[in-house]
C-alpha cells in the first residue's frame, strides 16, 4: 500500500472510526443511565416501559437495526437520515441497552444500610440517587463500560454496509485498488488493536479516580526501592510502663 493510498482512504477512514465511536459511546452512556436508572424505579409502568426496551434492544441485531433506519425509516415516515447519524443511532441505542443492565445490577449492589442511612437523614430519592448510590456504584460500572467500550469501537465496522467510510470500508477500497488481502487487513486488524488498547488505557485512568473518589485509591509509592516504607529507629522504652518514649532511642 502507497502512501498515496494511506493518506487518501486510510487516514479519513480511522478518523470516521473514531468519531463514530465517540458518538456512538456518548449516546449509549446517556440511554445506559437513564434506562438503568429506571429499571430501579418503584413505579411498575417506568419499570416495564425500560425493561421492554432493553428486551427488545438486546435481542435485536445491530445490523438489522441499521439497516431500518436506513433504509426503511424513509419508506415508513419519510425521515432520511445520514449515513454517519444512522450507524451511531442504531449502535448507540443498542450499546446503551447492554449498558443499563450494568447501571441496573451496580447499582442494586449498593449496600441497603446506605440507603436506609440516606432516608434517615431525610433525602429524597433523587439526593439518595445522586448523593449515596451512583458514587459507590460508579467504580464497579467503569470495567464493564470499558469491555463495552471495546465492543462498541470493533462494532463501528457494520458502518461499512451503509456506505460509511470507516476503516473497514477504506481497507475493502485498497483492497480493491491494491488486489492484496493479507496485509490490508492484518494492518487494519492492527489498528483496531491500537485504538482499543488506547481505550483501555484511558478506562483504566477513569477507575482509578473513581474509586479515589471513594476512598479506594492505592496508597502512594515511597521513594524507597520496591516501594517499601522506610525503617523507623526503636524508641526506647519508658523503664516504668515498658512502653515507648515519645522521644524515642537517643
Amino acid at each position: 500500500m502507497t502512501w498515496a493510498l494511506w493518506e487518501s482512504y486510510m487516514l479519513p477512514g480511522i478518523w470516521t472510526t473514531v468519531q463514530v465511536t465517540v458518538y456512538s459511546a456518548a449516546l449509549a452512556a446517556v440511554v445506559a443511565f437513564a434506562v438503568g436508572v429506571m429499571r430501579t424505579s418503584r413505579q411498575r409502568i417506568v419499570r416495564f416501559l425500560s425493561g421492554a426496551y432493553f428486551e427488545v434492544f438486546r435481542g435485536a441485531s445491530a445490523l438489522v437495526f441499521m439497516f431500518w433506519l436506513f433504509f426503511a425509516l424513509p419508506i415508513a415516515f419519510g425521515w432520511q437520515l445520514v449515513p454517519l447519524w444512522a450507524g451511531v443511532l442504531a449502535l448507540g441505542l443498542t450499546y446503551g441497552a447492554y449498558g443499563s443492565e450494568v447501571v441496573r445490577g451496580a447499582l442494586a449492589a449498593v449496600s441497603p444500610a446506605q440507603r436506609e442511612a440516606g432516608i434517615a437523614l431525610s433525602f429524597t430519592r433523587r439526593q439518595r440517587l445522586w448523593r449515596i448510590e451512583l458514587p459507590q456504584a460508579w467504580p464497579e460500572m467503569v470495567p464493564p463500560f470499558n469491555n463495552l467500550s471495546i465492543e462498541l469501537l470493533k462494532g463501528t465496522a457494520l458502518v461499512s454496509v451503509i456506505s460509511v467510510a470507516d476503516m473497514t470500508f477504506a481497507a475493502n477500497l485498497i483492497r480493491f485498488t491494491t488486489n492484496e488481502s493479507a496485509p490490508i487487513y492484518t494492518l487494519l486488524l492492527l489498528m483496531y488493536f491500537v485504538l482499543a488498547f488506547v481505550i483501555t488505557r484511558l478506562m483504566r485512568v477513569v477507575e482509578r479516580r473513581a474509586k479515589a473518589g471513594i476512598g479506594q485509591a492505592r496508597p502512594p509509592r515511597s521513594g524507597l526501592p520496591g516501594g517499601a516504607a522506610p525503617r523507623r529507629r526503636p524508641s526506647a522504652a519508658d523503664p516504668v510502663t515498658g512502653t515507648a518514649g515519645p522521644g524515642g532511642a537517643r
